[in-house]
């Protein structure tokens, strides 16, 4: 039951982290928590295995933490590699090479 716990509320650290920075045009609305929820729980679950007591506190730390930290690098790094493929692309088709 943790489990889905932790997935819903690192999924609203990303919706979270989405709007609190610029350029989201960029990115889907749902690409965020998705990739933040995904990396919460997989870093849950990893840490289950390797014998974090599910009730402890450093394995909710370290598993939002680590949800957060995956979706505010994907909003720093993806819009700006966007706008230069974007900007490339234009490039390409304004002189005619498709």
């Amino acid at each position: 039951m943790e489990l889905l716990f932790v997935t819903v509320i690192g999924a609203g650290f990303g919706a979270l982290v989405r709007y609190l920075l610029p350029q989201r045009g960029t990115y889907g609305s749902l690409l965020l928590p998705g990739i933040s929820a995904a990396v919460t729980s997989a870093a849950w679950v990893g840490l289950v295995w390797l014998g974090w007591k599910f009730d402890g506190t450093w394995i909710w730390v370290a598993s939002l933490g680590l949800g957060a930290v995956a979706a505010l690098i994907t909003a720093l790094v993806l819009p700006r590699r966007r706008v230069a493929e974007d900007a490339h692309r234009l490039a390409q088709l304004s002189r005619g090479k498709a």
